[in-house]
């Protein structure tokens, strides 16, 4: 780690006078040293440090793997309004990481994130309302947290309202805003967006450009959206496409048997 950090703070002092630039070199440092660092600033109460602590002990980033821990930490920082702290308490309860699975108290927490203004809560919420999780569905209700999120910049809120228009759910179906939104999605670097993106511009007959798209998804997208978009790609008329699709199965299949 940097030679500032090479020494423990010694009050919550200490860890707030940090500077942006100085926090992104400690976290950036040797993954047990600076967890060592990050785990004395989260016990000192620094909220930052302890919604940090919790990502990495869910990650194994220079800490063993606990899931409760890391629920604990993501609390301590949720309980001093720390909006990624509520949000990632929301994640613990609504994947059952480190608790029993519960929707309502996953949706009471990223309700509150949202309510501060960070864009993942949004999508979050969003999420569980469109479901109906936790929460009366209300896809109404939804759409309006997709559209906050997204007027951040949120890629994956954007890909969401791509499929309100596509769909005609709650608004009018409008195949122009669809392919909007999905665009706005892809560029974003949602891989889910680029996916519908590339579906929407192939049937628009723009191939080359759906394609383009296409090669993107497995870059970033889970084994499980591989597999998923991967058989349907296979499903193609097209020799590209399901060529593409096969690379998707392929990859999926090689991981497993890693």
């Amino acid at each position: 780690m940097p030679e500032l950090f090479s020494y423990l703070p010694t009050s919550l002092a200490d860890v707030n006078r940090l500077t942006p630039e100085e926090w992104k070199a400690t976290t950036a440092g040797e993954p047990q040293a600076a967890a060592q660092w990050m785990q004395h600033s989260a016990a000192l109460g620094n909220a930052d440090a302890q919604t940090v602590i919790g990502q990495w002990l869910l990650s194994a980033h220079g800490l063993e793997r606990n899931p409760a821990q890391a629920l604990a930490s993501f609390l301590k920082a949720a309980l001093q309004g720390h909006p990624m702290g509520m949000n990632m308490a929301g994640r613990c309860f609504e994947n059952g990481w480190g608790t029993a699975a519960d929707n309502f108290v996953a949706a009471n927490w990223y309700r509150q994130a949202a309510n501060t203004g960070l864009d993942a809560g949004m999508y979050n919420y969003a999420n569980l309302l469109a479901a109906g999780k936790g929460v009366a569905q209300n896809h109404a209700a939804a759409l309006r947290w997709y559209r906050k999120a997204a007027d951040l910049g949120h890629a994956k809120s954007m890909t969401k309202i791509g499929h309100y228009y596509e769909d005609g759910l709650v608004v009018e179906k409008d195949v122009d805003a669809a392919l909007f939104a999905f665009g706005e999605g892809a560029r974003g670097g949602d891989f889910r967006g680029q996916f519908n993106f590339a579906s929407m511009l192939a049937a628009c007959g723009q191939m080359d450009e759906a394609l383009m798209w296409l090669r993107k998804v497995p870059l970033t997208a889970t084994p499980g959206y591989r597999q998923q978009a991967g058989e349907k790609l296979r499903q193609s008329a097209h020799l590209a496409f399901r060529a593409i699709g096969q690379q998707m199965l392929d990859s999926v299949a090689l991981s497993k048997s890693n």
